[in-house]
Parts: structure tokens; sequence; C-alpha cells
């Protein structure tokens, strides 16, 4: 029997989505299968462009019916929604990460033409979507990375009320085919962020000149140069600040995909980890035989189960935000830092289980080992993350406010919010519902209330030992410390979403013994930090916690990790 928490694609039936999405995903994941896995493993390889992909993708109007908002597109079943736009990540990361790049800077790419008020470019856009054609998002920078505050991308006045664009941009996906490339820039002529542009390109005008694929892979992450690319005012998205909130709001719409294509990642590698570990013989018995190895296996299974269960319920804050709840702007760094990081914690307690099986040419092993590694890294790596998310760190403990609880969203609607987020700041005005709640409904879980009493210690922390003016300048420190909040949240988020749907409370417990775990390996992090002063010291030790240790539980959920060995494996 096929378990429920892991994606198989043998057994997908999301039955909770319309027919046309549900057409759509089933479609998207009948192809991979024909193609086949020696084929998709030879193609990431051998480094081969997609272009049977987006021919797939063209024909069935897979992008175009996901990716374009209802108020741009006709068609029926066309609207920007996060729960169907989240589910097809996890395909896409399942099976092999190059897709799903070309599918996620397509998706930042389209972020600041949907937020534009410029009818002309959101027409070209929804017709370049239905030609099946991609996108891409010109943002960062050789010399300057993303830090758009010193873009090099200069726009000159033409004398005809456009402008002449020259400069580069760099680590650009999809640059070498996009149809449209939405580009950040400023005015030669326009001191300060009054001068910023964002602005429409296409990689295939003559002045828009290709210089190459700056990675090894399939995926295009090109460098590309403008000289004198001319501006029209259809072509102009943003100016001013408007540019600059364009940006990042793209970035809080984009950069969410990175979990679920995480999430894909670790099912797939799970599979093959569990079937070859339990088919494997030594010293006379099956390497599962061997309890490093079932704990490891047991480990990485229920937090990957966690990362589902976070990520999920995330999805519903995205779609129910509005100007008067902004809490999706603490669960978006999340996603993008802690469940990616937890995938590269899944997949390294798998390796060390397959072992050198994890370097074999034939398995998706061993690009999940490799493609894992990115996901934390593609959006500003995981101490920007960690520092955003401290951002939010005391309204979210201390001063909850009162909301009315957020239902499970996967109905059919158009997340229109999303391209209308406004200024990007006030992040320290944001307020969050209480965390305790959550908690309290599994008190009677061992684990949950062991880990109960951590995130409690560490209200207390905030409230009476928190950073001081020095150790605020000690980004060391305080990347500890986002470390043990990321945490409560993380906690939080997962049994939320394990009270909407169920969840068997044998995974609970298993899962938060190895949250409480974490906290614990945090605070003796904490603790030896250089500028941790004696009471902080005293603080860490003292919440440190041993996890509630229970045998048949343990051997319960271990039953479910080893049901995994030969439930999928995919057809050659």
């Amino acid at each position: 029997m096929a378990d429920p928490l892991i994606f198989n694609p043998l057994t997908y039936d999301p039955a909770h989505f319309d027919t046309e999405t549900r057409r759509l995903l089933r479609a998207t994941i009948d192809w991979f299968e024909s193609r086949g896995k020696r084929r998709i493993i030879e193609d990431y390889r051998s480094r081969a462009w997609l272009g049977d992909f987006l021919e797939f993708s063209a024909k069935e109007g897979l992008f175009a019916t996901f990716l374009t908002p209802a108020s741009a597109t006709d068609r029926e079943d066309g609207r920007w929604d996060t729960a169907r736009i989240a589910a097809l990540n996890e395909i896409f990361g399942f099976y092999g990460l190059d897709y799903w790049y070309a599918w996620q800077v397509t998706i930042l790419g389209l972020g600041p033409v949907w937020q534009s008020d410029n009818a002309a470019a959101r027409d070209r856009a929804a017709e370049l979507l239905s030609q099946g054609e991609v996108f891409a998002f010109g943002l960062s920078e050789k010399a300057h990375g993303a830090d758009i505050y010193s873009t090099d991308m200069l726009l000159a006045p033409d004398g005809d009320g456009g402008f002449l664009a020259t400069g580069s941009k760099y680590y650009i996906g999809n640059g070498n085919a996009a149809g449209l490339v939405s580009v950040f820039g400023r005015r030669t002529d326009v001191e300060g962020p009054d001068g910023y542009v964002f602005f429409a390109a296409d990689s295939r005008h003559p002045a828009y000149h290709l210089v190459k694929n700056v990675v090894d892979s399939s995926k295009y992450v090109s460098e590309f140069r403008l000289d004198g690319y001319p501006v029209g005012p259809d072509d102009v998205l943003h100016t001013g600040r408007a540019a600059f909130d364009a940006a990042l709001n793209t970035v809080n719409v984009g950069k969410f995909n990175l979990c679920t294509a995480s999430i894909g990642i670790c099912e797939h590698a799970m599979y093959e980890a569990v079937t070859h570990a339990r088919n494997r013989i030594l010293y006379g018995r099956p390497v599962t035989a061997f309890p490093h190895v079932r704990r490891e296996l047991a480990d990485a299974y229920v937090r990957l189960v966690g990362m589902k269960l976070f990520s999920d319920r995330a999805v519903d804050y995205f779609r129910s935000a509005g100007p008067d709840d902004r809490r999706y702007l603490l669960f978006n760094p999340m996603t993008k830092m802690k469940v990616t990081t937890e995938g590269e914690k899944v997949i390294d307690l798998m390796w060390d289980v397959v072992a050198a099986k994890g370097f074999e040419k034939d398995t998706y092993f061993a690009q999940a080992a490799v493609e894992i590694r990115s996901l934390p890294k593609l959006e500003g790596t995981v101490h920007v993350n960690l520092a955003l998310i401290l951002k939010f760190m005391r309204n979210h403990l201390l001063d909850p406010a009162g909301y009315e609880p957020v239902a499970t969203r996967l109905d059919a609607a158009d997340d229109a919010f999303l391209f209308r987020q406004g200024p990007a700041r006030g992040l320290g005005s944001v307020r969050f519902h209480d965390w305790r709640p959550a908690f309290d409904a599994y008190a009677a879980v061992p684990n949950v209330a062991r880990f109960r009493e951590q995130a409690d210690a560490l209200c207390d922390f905030v409230a009476r030992i928190a950073p001081d003016e020095r150790q605020s300048r000690d980004l060391d420190f305080l990347l500890s410390v986002g470390q043990l909040f990321a945490l409560v949240v993380h906690g939080q988020l997962i049994l939320e979403q394990a009270r909407l749907t169920g969840l068997d409370e044998d995974v609970l417990d298993e899962l938060f013994s190895v949250l409480v775990r974490d906290f614990s390996a945090h605070a003796v992090e904490l603790h030896g930090k250089d500028s941790a002063s004696g009471e902080q010291q005293d603080w860490a030790v003292a919440a440190i916690r041993r996890p509630v240790v229970d045998e048949a539980r343990s051997a319960r959920v271990w039953e479910r990790v080893e049901a995994l060995s030969g439930a999928y494996e995919m057809a050659l």
C-alpha cells in the first residue's frame, strides 16, 4: 500500500483539484514516466537543453494555465493558484531540478509583469505564455549579486521619450531562450531610488547579447549584455520606488517554490535509498536490520514529512494574505531556508546509508545529492533568510494578535493579492496569531510537550536576555538565535497541518523527537559563541532536553519507512 504522506506517481490522484488541474498534473507525470529514467538521467548528464519538455508544456498549455492570473487570460482554468503551483513544483523536483528551474525562473520573470499597470506588457506576456515561451528575471549582476541598490544596468534617455539600455546581468536563468526578460536598471538622468526602472527585454533582439551559460548544467543560467537596447513606453514595467518593490515582491512570490522542489527531490531519492538498503545484504542480514540505519532512514522520513506539512500549511497563509495579513512574509523565508536545509539533512541521512551507491550514474540519487545543495543557496543563502526571519521574532513569540483561523486553501481561486503586495517595508510591524494553541492541541504527545518546554524557554530568552546592542551587530551570534526561532515556527505550522489532516501521532511524536534534538544542538552552539553572555550561556544549557524515547512507537514508524521499499521505481 502506498504511503499517503509521500508522493508516488503510480498512485497519485489529486482529487482535491479541479478537473483541468488534475489532467495537467497527471499529464506531466505521464510525460516523465513515458520518457523513462534512462533518458532523463542521460539528459541530465549530457546537459541537454529542455526543448522536448518545453514543447510538451506548450502543447498542453501547462505554463499558460498555471501562471497567468485570471485578470490576464480568457482561459477558463487560467489563474495564479499557489496550491496547484506547489503541487507542480513537487512533481518537477521529483523528476529533475532542471525542469523545475526553467519553470521557476519563468515565475520570477513574470512577477514584475503581473505587478505592472502596463497593459501592453501584460498582454504580451499572456500571449507569449500561450505560445509556450519561457521567461527570465534579470536582477543580479556579476559585480553586485542581487544588491539592487548598486545596479550597473544603465538606461540613457534617447530623446524621444524612451531609453537605450546598456549593461550586463549575471546568473539569469532562461536567459538563452526567454521571450521576455524582466530587467532591473536605473536611469542615468535621475539620482536615487526615483531612477530605478524595471523593463521588458527580448532575448532574440539584436541588441541583446548572450555571453555564456555560467554553470555546467542543462539549466541555462546565463550571462547576457545589452548594448543600446531600445526601451519604449510599452516596455517599461515599473519606475522609481515601485521598481524596487516589484523586485522584492517578486522574490516573495517566486522563491516560495524552493521548498516543494526540495520535497520532490527527497521523495524520489527516498524510494531509491530505502529499496536499496532493504535489498542489500551485509553479514547475512539486510542493511535495514542495523539499528543505526533504521534511525537514519526514520529520521530522514519524519524530517521529510515535516517539510511537507510545513509547506502545505504555508500555502494557506499565502493564499489568504492581504494588506492586513502579511504573515506570509515570515513563512516565505522559512520555506526558502528551513525547508530546503531540512532537505539537505534528509539527503545526507540517506546518503550515509546508501554510501557508494549514491554516486552511481544510473541512479536518481546521484543528481539529488548534488541538486539538493542548490536550493538553500538560490536566493540569498541561509544567513540572509535567517536575518530576515529574526525581524519577526519578538512579535511572533511575545505579542500575538487576533486573527480568524485560516482554513485549508485548495479552492480554485486566483491569488490576486500576490501581485499587489504594495511597498516592501514595515516588516517589524507584521503581527501573528498566537503560536501556543497549535502546541496545546497536542500537549499529550510526549515530544511535542518536550519541545514546548524549549519554545517557552526561547520566549524567556527574548523577553529577559535578548541580544544587546553589541550582540545585535554580531551576525554570527544572531544566526544561532535565528535557528532556534525558526524551529518554533517550523513546529507551529507542522502542528497546525497535522491537526487539519489527522496525521498519525506516532509519526508526529517521532518527528518532534528530532526537533527536540535540533533545538538542543542549536542551544549548544549558542552557548559556544564568543559573544554569549554568562546568563545566555546558562540559559542555553538549561534549554537542552532529551527526547522522550518510545521503542514501540519508533518500531511502528519504522514499519512505514520499510514499506517504501519497492513501492515505486521509475521505468527505464
